[in-house]
């Protein structure tokens, strides 16, 4: 066969393999990880093949999970990332050196654990329960995820969690290292108060581990330091055992100074915006650190600063157009449009922000707006692309309400696309757009920018 015909066979069996994942739809979200744990049983146990570094946290999971990575592959560590949700292509979950998953092997790894998860599936409508727990659609896709990473094979994983820790279908892992980025109210499930969500996310911390912490509240300190006690588990607290040292705006990014015990690695390039990207990077650092051990002290500053530069996280402060500049986040609660906010006052100056916000039915969007109350200068709401986004009618009452007595106009539009027409025809020279509200509306806006081909 010819390499076209290969490519167009493989991205046949792709769309199969997607379109069979997508028909499991999300399952029932109850505390269990038995379905995933017999079907990793039953594939041999991949996911400990290989050490993890597990992140939970309410917001900067992706960011640490770029950034662990790219330094494993800075000092020739292969590294295996699952991340969640994908913004334009559902290979983009499982990754390795950087890159997706190509659409064969996603085929191949997904038709090899369907086998197990068809056989579990069928039991369980044997059993006469009304609503049998068939194996779901992120239970089938981590499973994915930890057998290609088993088979590649790579040296480690970095392991996102989907939601919460201790039952999320993740938590099957070794758990070497785990990292808790900042905790604040998360999905309504998790808990009412940010001690609540911590209890759910402190799951993840295994016996023995290593545990890194980034900057979190008093009480959910305390949560987290004695989840470490009751493991025999080390506690890394940003602020403590490690920090950022110095943190300074640059072109691009910003330049940071990082700590982890007594080493101290300077002029760190971070190409990524906002302040909460610092405590991203010392985060990552001291994870990278807790996972290599003794030989983290003998590696050149060079290489780690490499690391750093070659970090890309799409779809966070992310600029997809110049003329005008189009700025995607998709920041999906308070503090996440807290630092958005933060970040665009402080890195680039806008004369007029256009904001285009879509969110999910189930967040807080009052809360998000009002984060983003001073910074914007217009206001579009729309409707993201997703059975879970709220309606246009609600964006628009929340919006009204927010901006009311501030002369800003809100205004709304049917669709993404439609939102961001209206908005190009808004800005002027030295003014911005900034997209965000959820990961499904900067998933459209991107793919209008930066299209890929299998979404």
């Amino acid at each position: 066969m010819t390499d076209d015909t290969v490519l167009a066979a493989d991205r046949d069996a792709f769309e199969r393999a997607r379109d069979a994942l997508f028909a499991r739809g999300p399952g029932r979200m109850i505390p269990d990880l038995a379905r995933i744990t017999e079907l990793t049983g039953l594939l041999g146990d991949p996911q400990l093949a290989y050490p993890t570094v597990h992140v939970t946290g309410t917001n900067g999971k992706g960011s640490t999970v770029r950034m662990v990575a790219s330094l494993c592959a800075a000092v020739g560590i292969s590294a295996g990332t699952y991340t969640s949700p994908h913004l334009q292509s559902i290979r983009e979950r499982i990754g390795r050196a950087g890159e997706p998953i190509d659409p064969g092997s996603f085929a191949r790894v997904h038709d090899e654990v369907a086998v197990i998860a068809d056989l579990l599936d069928e039991r369980a409508r044997a059993s006469g329960v009304a609503e049998p727990d068939t194996v779901t659609f992120f239970e089938m896709l981590t499973a994915m995820a930890f057998a290609w990473f088993a088979d590649a094979p790579v040296d480690v994983g970095v392991v996102e969690v989907g939601m919460g820790g201790r039952w999320d279908a993740t938590n099957v892992v070794r758990g070497d290292v785990a990292v808790l980025n900042e905790i604040d109210l998360d999905h309504t499930e998790l808990g009412g108060t940010p001690v609540e969500v911590a209890g759910e996310k402190v799951g993840i911390v295994k016996p023995g581990s290593h545990v890194v912490t980034s900057r979190q509240t008093d009480e959910v300190a305390a949560v987290i330091a004695s989840a470490a006690r009751e493991h025999d588990a080390t506690l890394w607290r940003l602020g403590h055992e490690f920090d950022v040292t110095s943190d300074r705006v640059a072109m691009g990014g910003r330049f940071v100074d990082l700590r982890v015990g007594e080493r101290v690695v300077t002029d760190v390039m971070v190409p990524l915006y906002g302040a909460h990207q610092a405590r991203n990077a010392a985060v990552s650092l001291a994870a990278f650190a807790g996972f290599t051990g003794e030989s983290f002290t003998s590696m050149d500053d060079d290489v780690l600063r490499e690391g750093f530069a070659a970090v890309e996280v799409p779809g966070r402060l992310e600029v997809v157009h110049r003329e005008p500049t189009i700025v995607l986040d998709g920041a999906h609660n308070p503090l996440g449009a807290r630092a958005v906010a933060a970040a665009l006052e402080e890195s680039f100056g806008f004369r007029e922000l256009v904001l285009v916000v879509a969110c999910l039915e189930d967040k807080d969007v009052a809360g998000i707006l009002s984060e983003l109350r001073t910074v914007a200068s217009h206001v579009i709401v729309t409707r993201a692309d997703s059975p879970r986004a709220m309606d246009v009618a609600r964006m628009h009452a929340a919006a009204l309400e927010v901006w009311e007595s501030t002369g800003v106009a809100v205004e709304a539009a049917d669709s993404v696309a439609d939102a961001l027409d209206l908005a190009t025809n808004l800005v002027s020279d030295g003014d911005g757009i900034l997209v965000t509200g959820s990961l499904h509306t900067v998933g459209e806006a991107r793919a209008r920018h930066r299209p890929v081909d299998d979404a």
